[in-house]
C-alpha cells in the first residue's frame, strides 16, 4: 500500500500477467525499499494513517493478519502459489517494526474503550433530542461544519469528524445508557501543514490528543474549543473532550465505565458457560 504503485508478482512464474493491475496504492516517491529517509518517513506514517483510519472508522475492523507485525509481500498482490516469506508472518521485529506493533496496540485500545466507536445504530445527522449537537458533525479546517458546497468542491484536502459520546442513543445489558467520550478525527491528505479551528466544546471541558500520526509518541496536548491545530502534512489526528482537571490522566472516569462494562459482559459469559448452568 505504501511502498509499490505497481504489481510484482514475477516470482509467480506467469510473466507477471496474474493478479489485479489496479492495486490502489502509492510508493511515496520510490518503487520498492528505498533508503531515502524522507520517503521512509512517510510511508511509516502513511501506514498510520491507514491503520488508524480501519480502527477509527464504524463497523467491525477488518485487518489483515500480520499486518500489525509489518508484514510485506514485496509487491505481490496474488501470492495464492508461495509458501514462503511472502505468506509466512515472522515475529522477529527490529525496532520500527516494534514502534508500529505499539502504535497498533494503542488504536486497538482506544477503539475497545469508546462507546462511539461501537455504534449499534446509524446515525441520524440530525440534533437528537433537542439537543443543538448531532450524533455526527463534518467540520472544514475553518472549525464550521460542511455544507453541501462543501462538500462538492475538489480542493477539500482536511476535513474533520465528530463523533458525538453522549447521544449514541443505546442501552447497556442492565439498561443504562451508554455514553462515551466525544471524539473529534481530523485528517489532512495534503502535504503541506494545515491550521484546523477546533469545535466548540462545553465550558468545563477541553479537547485532548489521544492520536498523532505524525509522531506517535509525542506527549498529549489540550487545546480549547475555537483554538487553532497545527494539522502536519499528511496525518491523522484523533481528540476527545475531557474535563479540564481530567487532562493528561491514563484514564477518564467514561474510560473506566467502558472497561468495567467489558468486565461485566466477561463475567456474563463465563457464567453461561458454567457446568452448573447447563
Amino acid at each position: 500500500m505504501v511502498s509499490y504503485n505497481e504489481k510484482h508478482n514475477e516470482a509467480n512464474g506467469e510473466n507477471n500477467n496474474d493478479g489485479a493491475n489496479d492495486n490502489d496504492s502509492w510508493n511515496c516517491g520510490a518503487e520498492g525499499p528505498t533508503d531515502d529517509p524522507a520517503i521512509n518517513a512517510l510511508r511509516e506514517r502513511q501506514r498510520r494513517n491507514l491503520f488508524a483510519t480501519l480502527m477509527f472508522s464504524e463497523g467491525v475492523p477488518m485487518m489483515w493478519g500480520g499486518d500489525e507485525l509489518s508484514h510485506t509481500k514485496n509487491g505481490n498482490n496474488n501470492t495464492y502459489c508461495q509458501d514462503n516469506e511472502l505468506t509466512h508472518a515472522s515475529w522477529e521485529l527490529d525496532e520500527g517494526k516494534r514502534k508500529f506493533l505499539d502504535f497498533v496496540r494503542t488504536c486497538t485500545r482506544i477503539w475497545r474503550e469508546q462507546p462511539v466507536l461501537q455504534r449499534r445504530k446509524f446515525f441520524v445527522g440530525r440534533p437528537i433530542r433537542g439537543s443543538e449537537i448531532k450524533d455526527i458533525s463534518w467540520f472544514g479546517p475553518d472549525g464550521n461544519e460542511m455544507d453541501d458546497s462543501a462538500w462538492q468542491r475538489g480542493d477539500v484536502h482536511t476535513l474533520g469528524m465528530r463523533l458525538a459520546g453522549d447521544l449514541i442513543d443505546e442501552t447497556g445489558e442492565r439498561g443504562e445508557p451508554i455514553v462515551g467520550d466525544t471524539l473529534l478525527l481530523l485528517l489532512n491528505n495534503h502535504w503541506e501543514e494545515r491550521p484546523f479551528v477546533l469545535p466548540a466544546t462545553k465550558p468545563e471541558h477541553v479537547w485532548e490528543t489521544m492520536i498523532d500520526t505524525r509522531d506517535p509518541d509525542a506527549p498529549h496536548r489540550t487545546i480549547r474549543g475555537g483554538d487553532k491545530f497545527p494539522l502536519f502534512g499528511r496525518s491523522l489526528v484523533l481528540l476527545r473532550t475531557i474535563l479540564q482537571e481530567e487532562a493528561g490522566q491514563e484514564m477518564t472516569h467514561r474510560q473506566a465505565d467502558a472497561l468495567r462494562r467489558d468486565a461485566h459482559r466477561g463475567r456474563a459469559a463465563n457464567q453461561a458457560d458454567s457446568p452448573l448452568l447447563r
